[in-house]
Order: C-alpha cells, then structure tokens, then sequence
C-alpha cells in the first residue's frame, strides 16, 4: 500500500480528505477525554491490537487512512473523497479497523457518541505504529469529525509517486510541514504495499535512453520486473520495504541509499542533495529517526482540524449523522 502521506502521505480527520490548507491549530490536547470516556486510549488499543492480529495489513492502511483521511460513503450521486482514484488503494482494513475500535468505545456507555472517528483515527494510527516496532507517542485529542466529503477535493493536494523534492516540499509546506517533516513522515512507507501501476514507469519505460530508472538497483529493478511483468493483473502489489515489510523501522532510509526506493518521490530522498545529510543520519539512528517522526505526525495531527459548529461526532464513522 502505498502509504505515504501521507503517510505521507496523507491527511485529516474523516470526510476531510488530503492536505488541507495550513490552519492555526484547534485546541488539541492529550488525555482531553479524561472526564468523559478516560479509557478511551486502552480501549482504542486493544481494539486495534485485536484487528492487527487478523491481518497485518491493518498497520499501513491505518496509517495511510490517517495521511489521506478520507473515511466517508458516496451519498446520491456525490462521490465521497474515498471514491477519488487517488485514494482507491486505501485498503478497507483501514476503515474497518477504526469502525472496530469505535464500536468498542461506544460500547461503554458512558463513552457513546463522545469520541470523535478523527480522534479514533489519530489514536489508532498511533497504536499500528507502535504494534509494528515503531514508537509509541501521546495523541493531541479533542477533533470533530468533518461534515462534507467529495471526491473534486481531493484533486491535487496528495503527494504523486512521480514527485520531486521541490514538489514534495511546496506541497507539505503548504500545510505548515518542514521538508524534515516530509522525509520522516515518507518513511511511512517502511510498510504496507503498492499496486504495481504505481511505479511501472520506472521498470520499464522511464525514459528513451533508460527504459529502467537508473537510480534503482539493478537486482532491485529485475526483482520488481519479475513481481510485475508487463501488463500485470492491476490488482497485483509488491511490498513497499523489500527487506522489513511488517516492521516500522528505518530500514526505509537504508534502502534508499541502496537504491531500493519503490517510488521516484521516495529514492528522490536520496538522490537529491539537499535531502541526502537527512536520509544518511536517520539510516544509523533510530532515536533521532523516532524523535523527528513523532513530532512531524504530531504536526500532522494538527492540519484541518474540525472544531465546533465546523464538526460533530459521528455516530457511525462511515456516514453523516
């Protein structure tokens, strides 16, 4: 799945799906459900700890549920931000794994319609990244769930397998996000998978002189030829990670100075030099690779908050009140 952007690539909260213009921060803070559900983040936890035994898979389509945050059904002849063809490939583990953890929370009565599905997404995500190795990290709460979805919205504010670096940064930029923040959170892509499309160009047809991008390992690019021959079933996919595809850790920078970055926008990491001191130091440091990924999806965590009359709770996440 490829995840980035949400991750990276992705963003916030249900039914507003993407990169949202960069806002001022709503009035988000940790433990905000003290008074009305204080177990909401264990019981978001074991709920999302019982979907990750089912599959694994639940890990990248949470996470990249939360970088695109589309989490809304087509009503009438509207088709919701979920139904944009950038976000087909968000896997429906995704979506079910915040369903679950929001009928566990609606099951204590105490708790019924007082959490937002944002802040289940955002808790969650947390908890997937922790369950696959990654760190755990206290959430900023107290989001509102969105009130509108449409697929046109989404239209040119997600991150293209095609990008370079400067694409990459005017567009987190925009959000409030540094190109530090951009590097960390593509590492989102230390798991999960992608669809072959995704990055046939670059095993094949990149360019008049190199059918195959140069940039990528040779025995790298044979491999990915052999998982994706031409004209492939579309329904095919390769892991993101070819070496720790279950396991959020930096071996996603170790493969990009490998040149086993699966798309352009993430081997660019590399092979641009603005970006390289970055890749280089996180590929030999978990905990400055840790630090920096924690407060950029922190700041994630912060763009196009519904607050207020701007939002409300929803009683099912897969559709308005």
């Amino acid at each position: 799945m490829d995840a980035r952007f949400v991750l990276a690539w992705s963003l916030l909260i249900l039914g507003f799906c993407g990169l949202y213009p960069y806002t001022v921060s709503a009035q988000l803070k940790q433990n905000y459900y003290a008074n009305v559900c204080p177990n909401v983040e264990t019981i978001v936890r074991d709920a999302v700890g019982k979907k990750v035994e089912q599959t694994s898979v639940a890990v990248a389509a949470t996470i990249r549920l939360f970088f695109h945050d589309c989490f809304v059904q087509s009503t009438g002849s509207n088709k919701a931000e979920k139904d944009h063809p950038d976000n087909l490939s968000l896997a429906g583990d995704g979506f079910d794994t915040v369903i679950k953890a929001k009928e566990a929370v609606d099951a204590v009565p105490s708790c019924k319609n007082k959490v937002s599905c944002a802040d289940i997404l955002a808790m969650a995500t947390r908890d997937v990244i922790a369950l696959s190795g990654g760190p755990s990290y206290a959430v900023e709460l107290g989001r509102m769930d969105g009130v509108s979805s449409k697929a046109t919205s989404v239209e040119g504010k997600l991150p293209k397998p095609l990008f370079n670096l400067d694409q990459l940064n005017t567009m987190f930029a925009a959000n409030g996000l540094s190109q530090t923040d951009m590097v960390a959170l593509s590492a989102a892509h230390t798991v999960g998978f992608s669809h072959c499309g995704r990055f046939a160009n670059r095993i094949y047809n990149f360019s008049r002189q190199n059918p195959v991008d140069p940039t990528l390992d040779k025995n790298y690019a044979a491999q990915l030829q052999s998982q994706c021959p031409k004209n492939v079933d579309p329904t095919i996919v390769v892991n993101m990670d070819p070496i720790s595809p279950n396991t959020f850790d930096k071996a996603y920078f170790k493969n990009l100075q490998q040149g086993k970055g699966l798309f352009s926008s993430d081997q660019v990491l590399f092979t641009d030099t603005r970006s390289r001191p970055t890749v280089n130091s996180w590929a030999v440091s978990t905990t400055a690779f840790e630090t920096a990924f924690v407060s950029a999806i922190t700041k994630l965590g912060r763009v196009g908050v519904k607050t207020g009359k701007n939002g409300n709770i929803r009683r099912d996440c897969a559709a308005f009140n």
